[in-house]
């Protein structure tokens, strides 16, 4: 296997899907010359052309708006929005045009496309650039909702997500980008859409963590090991839609104990379905009442201090497994 990062892995992806499949063309603001924003689609310009990797202008409704056409016209756009909270001036596009063609059509039109960037919080951008949107795509029947958190499902799962015939929302974290993991090197390497993945093995406590709380609650995990000989298992449904509820319930079957740890706001978030859908499946299995840790009920400060108060940490992640555990 190879180690890569985050970042490399996507760039990785989209250059196998581009080479495989004629259809394939990536398109978005900075994504050709200056090699993308955040560097996902450095050297795709130089390698494959103006007609396989498109510069856009700041027009998210407007480019979105030709990706749409393009994929009901049989081709496989790849969207890259600079960040998840520019998408909100497309979502036009995306929820009403986007997600319902195919419904609306009867069958008529597929819509192969994938809408992608940096979803949540980034270092100090303020408030304007650091929502977490995925129960807002999430709510729309028709769209597909993804999250990585590790190197090797961001390849896997972009690859699923450029070969699906229905538009994919795929949100990666721009503070993940630098992570490594192995990846292996199988260029047909995929991972299914819709499959939950357990990233650690345990016994008395489940968290589910998505994106950005996956690394906290895996740090977590390890430190209330050590401390309190507390055995944690965590959860990564990586698919938001559609969601892998078996794999959670079947993890609160074992331990009795939930804690889902979000970067979200808390109010009708995806947090709060995945709690719910537990409760209705395995209510009789919970020794505790099932806790949430989410991002603060404020817009995101740009102060480095209250940022840091404001999000998710490894603290509140610990503090939530103690209640829940009775420590």
């Amino acid at each position: 296997m190879a180690v890569l990062t985050i970042r490399d892995a996507l760039n990785q992806a989209l250059r196998e899907e581009i080479i495989r499949d004629e259809n394939v063309f990536v398109m978005g603001e900075e994504v050709a010359e200056y090699d993308g924003a955040y560097k996902v689609t450095r050297g795709l310009w130089k390698e494959f052309g103006d007609k396989r990797v498109v510069d856009t202008p700041i027009t998210e409704l407007g480019f979105a708006a030709v990706g749409v056409g393009a994929a009901m016209a049989g081709l496989r756009p790849v969207i890259e929005f600079m960040t998840w909270n520019f998408s909100i001036l497309a979502s036009d596009q995306i929820i009403n045009h986007a997600a319902a063609m195919r419904y609306m059509s009867g069958g008529q039109f597929k819509v192969p496309i994938v809408f992608r960037g940096p979803n949540g919080s980034a270092y100090q951008v303020s408030s304007q650039h650091s929502h977490a949107i995925e129960s807002m795509y999430a709510n729309f029947p028709g769209l597909k909702v993804v999250m990585p958190s590790t190197a090797a499902d961001a390849k896997g799962l972009l690859k699923a997500s450029i070969r699906d015939d229905n538009p994919v929302i795929f949100m990666e974290q721009e503070r993940m980008y630098g992570l490594k993991g192995e990846v292996p090197e199988d260029e047909d390497f995929i991972i299914p859409l819709g499959v939950a993945d357990v990233k650690r093995e345990g016994s008395d406590c489940t968290i589910v963590a998505r994106s950005m709380t996956v690394p906290l609650a895996l740090q977590a995990a390890e430190k209330i090991q050590a401390e309190f000989d507390v055995s944690v298992e965590v959860i990564d449904p990586r698919t938001i839609k559609p969601l892998d509820i078996d794999t959670i319930t079947n993890s609160v079957k074992k331990t009795n104990r939930l804690v889902i740890a979000e970067e979200s706001h808390s109010f009708a978030s995806v947090g709060a379905e995945i709690a719910y859908q537990v409760m209705d499946t395995a209510f009789d299995y919970l020794d505790a009442p099932i806790k949430r840790i989410s991002t603060a009920e404020t817009p995101i400060p740009y102060a480095k201090n209250l940022e840091a108060a404001a999000l998710p940490s490894v603290e509140s992640i610990i503090a939530a497994v103690k209640e829940v555990c009775y420590l």
